[in-house]
């Protein structure tokens, strides 16, 4: 094996980002989404080393799930995924055109369905939504590996 040299002002590949992006049009099934996700976390573990438990991938192609379901079910057009590395967890970003943003509603054991939202908020480490110039973006953070605490969304008891 032989090492390469950096050439001056080169950044290592360690400390290049490691994201993936998507638009999804309408007429794209939201397996699609999923099996983007579960390539790119494929990815992060083969190529970049980084831990990725089991859970983490199932939660994952869970928010994406939802995420991109409510972009196509309440805004006109495409949808964008993006998917981002940072410190340990995935950032599951979707925008969309809908200047609207979601409410989440109190828990009801009563109410059937629009549950999507408590439950990415139930699993993530990080939960924003965010106007933007046009349309609203909303992103959760879930942790690549379990937490040794237990705790399934990798946030520290207090």
């Amino acid at each position: 094996m032989e090492l390469v040299e950096l050439d001056e002002g080169q950044e290592p590949l360690t400390r290049l980002p490691i994201v993936a992006s998507a638009a999804f049009e309408e007429t794209q099934s939201i397996g699609a989404a999923r099996d983007m996700a579960c390539e790119f976390l494929t990815s992060v573990q083969a190529v970049h080393g980084l831990p990725v438990s089991r859970r983490a991938m199932g939660v994952v192609e869970l928010v994406v799930s939802e995420l991109v379901t409510n972009a196509r079910k309440y805004a006109l057009g495409p949808c964008l995924l993006d998917l981002e590395i940072v410190e340990g967890a995935v950032q599951v970003s979707v925008w969309d055109s809908s200047t609207t943003l979601p409410s989440v509603l109190p828990a009801d054991p009563h109410r059937v369905g629009q549950h999507g939202l408590e439950i990415v908020m139930a699993l993530s480490q990080a939960f924003s939504i965010h106007r933007e110039v046009v349309g609203k973006r909303i992103t959760a953070a879930v942790v690549l590996a379990d937490d040794t605490g237990g705790d399934m969304t990798g946030r520290q008891a207090p």
